[in-house]
């Protein structure tokens, strides 16, 4: 995370009251309906999927993997 953005931990809680209280679903809908009514979006060809957006392994709290020392 870029430092202008806070902390992470600051960050990943503000995420997780906007999941729980729709946020998401509210901009989204109200993003769709605008784009709509403006025609600026072929839904055919354009769509919001977050099963595109990736991190890092250490992003989504895997564990570090740590070499051996060898004898």
């Amino acid at each position: 995370m870029p430092e202008r953005y806070g902390k992470w931990t600051t960050i990943y809680s503000r995420f997780q009251r906007w999941r729980k209280s729709a946020v998401w679903e509210k901009m989204f809908a109200e993003l769709q309906t605008a784009l709509d009514v403006e025609s600026n979006v072929d839904w055919e060809i354009h769509f919001i999927d977050s099963t595109t957006v990736r991190a890092h392994q250490h992003a989504a709290g895997a564990k570090k993997v740590t070499q051996s020392k060898r004898h």
